[in-house]
């Protein structure tokens, strides 16, 4: 039996995209995503909300024009991406420390704009999804 690892997400970004170059000269952004849900207390009728709160990392360069052009804080975002889980070193306790992510790469995750633009003042038409330099469409015969 095969195995399937795959997370999509639908949510707003919880503050602006943070990009930044790695050694190697690649670029990487991290994104702070919630996801909310809500329901009425049975007992009190009251409305109660929970908030979880996501890290979604992305590789991809393409990718990363799109969101670095189009996202900000509050933007609704869909992501498809990987669940990995990093370990870690404290570095002022030592203890190991895990953390788990969402890991955007290329052929067949992606980082979708909903809605009617982001708050950063950009609301010209824009692409709905960002382009997918990894893909293999090529590649594949139809």
């Amino acid at each position: 039996m095969g195995s399937l690892n795959k997370a999509t997400l639908l949510g707003r970004l919880g503050m602006d995209p943070e990009i930044r170059s790695m050694q190697s000269g690649d670029r990487v952004c991290n994104l702070s995503l919630a996801t909310s849900e809500s329901w009425k207390d049975k007992n009190t009728g009251e409305k109660k909300e929970k908030t979880e709160w996501h890290r979604v990392i992305v590789f991809s360069e393409g990718t990363i024009g799109f969101i670095e052009k189009y996202m900000a804080k509050g933007s609704e975002i869909l992501v498809e991406g990987k669940i990995e889980t990093r370990k870690w070193s404290d570095q002022q306790t030592g203890q190991d420390k895990y953390s788990t992510e969402i890991i955007v790469r290329g052929y067949g995750d992606k980082v979708i704009l909903c809605g009617k633009g982001s708050q950063n003042g950009n609301t010209n038409e824009q692409p709905a999804q960002a382009p997918v330099e990894d893909s293999l469409e090529d590649e594949i015969p139809f």
